[in-house]
């Protein structure tokens, strides 16, 4: 063999190892900053029980669970509000900049709650507090989703499904590190080592996070299709509404169901604690392998919907999902146990996972480039302030005022007969397989 052959397969091995180094950094740069995000949103969830009685005590302890979930459903109605205007800079000023800004605004809300007082010792600016953090927090979330989507998506449009998967698998691992601080927490703490410090130590791990996710964000590059793209429109939101409403609806509908059974989720250890007597170490147990499912499995559904396509996949997803949700609960709210929990959890995790694997990368197709960012960022963020937002205090009031332990399993029908009828208007009007 020559020296010239051996010489230009070295440099295509070489060429190889740069392109997958870039390839992972990608992915850990996208990835952390929304893991951040979805860290700090579950930790709040789990520790409802805990915040409400710090930060909103009243003499109903049911009450005071709906102003904590109340709270955590307000820092939503921002959303849009940052998907709009981080959606646009990222759409005039680049993806990469945009990432940067909101690691910054979830760093600074996730400061806020970790350090807060509670109501004991400063009175109403408590809530006030933890309100503004969250707001905070919403704001940044609101743009990130869509500027972090768009940069894997448009770096290697060959493999979106595969790369924009890691957006909702990092979503898993969150899941993973959030219910292990809560089974560990609530294991080896008493309650009122948990109520004075113990919640705390979800928020700071991860305020320490955001730092190396800003490092490694810092050193990613701006190519791709932005890099290239040919029209720049002056306001990115006003294109958006004028030529690609469809896009909108048609992404919030598919969302619909995902976003409906994350939040239903990270209901679980709340429902299994108060409405099915379980203790709270089980629930964040069953979500442990509920987030494990997720993690593992949504690459491999993502790297699927490349190759067969992704509203096919979706659609066999919601269907299995209608036909065995209700069933689901009923065994889980007749037999309330550990293995019951995790048997109930492991499915459908499995259904969440065959239907959202694709997901990312078919709402960015339903977008052009130069709108992208805002069309993701406001569609996701709308399906997930009107149907996930408020998923865990609509469940409570639902189960409080009827009585019955199913309801939780109506809302799941309904939001996926939704998502089902949008798969089938996508590949009717955008031909997408």
């Amino acid at each position: 063999m020559s020296d010239g052959v051996l010489a230009n397969k070295q440099t295509l091995k070489s060429n190889q190892k740069l392109s997958d180094r870039k390839l992972y950094k990608l992915i850990i740069a996208s990835s952390i900053g929304n893991a951040l995000e979805w860290f700090d949103l579950i930790a709040y969830a789990f520790f409802a029980g805990t915040i409400s009685k710090l930060f909103f005590p009243t003499d109903d302890t049911t009450l005071s669970l709906m102003l904590a979930l109340f709270t955590f459903a307000m820092s939503y109605l921002i959303r849009p509000v940052g998907a709009i205007i981080i959606g646009s800079y990222a759409d005039k000023s680049g993806r990469k900049s945009a990432m940067l800004l909101t690691i910054w605004l979830m760093m600074a809300g996730t400061f806020l709650i970790a350090v807060m007082p509670t109501y004991a010792s400063i009175g109403i600016w408590a809530p006030i507090g933890i309100l503004l953090a969250r707001l905070l927090q919403g704001f940044s979330a609101g743009g990130e989703f869509g500027s972090t989507t768009a940069m894997l998506v448009e770096q290697y449009p060959e493999r979106k499904g595969f790369l924009s998967s890691f957006m909702f698998a990092s979503q898993g691992i969150s899941g993973l590190l959030g219910a292990g601080f809560g089974l560990v927490l609530t294991a080896l703490l008493s309650t009122e080592q948990l109520e004075s410090w113990g919640w705390r130590i979800p928020f700071i791990f991860g305020l320490l996070i955001g730092p190396v996710g800003l490092y490694i964000r810092r050193h990613i590059e701006e190519t791709g299709e932005f890099a290239h793209k040919e029209e720049e429109p002056k306001v990115p939101v006003a294109a958006l509404f004028k030529s690609h409403k469809r896009s909108i609806i048609y992404t919030i509908g598919a969302m619909m169901l995902s976003t409906s059974v994350t939040y239903s989720i990270i209901f679980m250890p709340t429902y299994a604690s108060k409405f099915l007597g379980m203790s709270s170490s089980i629930g964040y147990g069953g979500t442990l392998i509920s987030y494990a499912v997720l993690t593992v499995l949504t690459p491999f559904i993502g790297t699927l919907s490349d190759n067969i396509g992704r509203t096919r996949v979706m659609i066999v997803a919601s269907g299995l999902f209608f036909l065995t949700v209700y069933p689901a609960f009923t065994l889980l709210s007749t037999h309330p146990t550990l293995i019951m929990l995790a048997s109930v959890l492991f499915w459908l995790s499995i259904l969440k996972a065959m239907y959202f694997g694709g997901l990312p990368a078919l709402m960015s197709e339903l977008f052009p480039t130069h709108v992208r960012a805002t069309g993701m960022s406001l569609s996701y963020n709308i399906a997930t302030t009107v149907f996930g937002s408020f998923t865990p205090a609509l469940l409570v009031w639902s189960i409080s005022a009827t009585g019955d332990l199913l309801a939780p399993s109506y809302y799941l029908l309904l939001t996926c007969c939704v998502s089902l009828a949008t798969m089938v208007a996508i590949r009717k009007h955008f031909n997408i397989r």
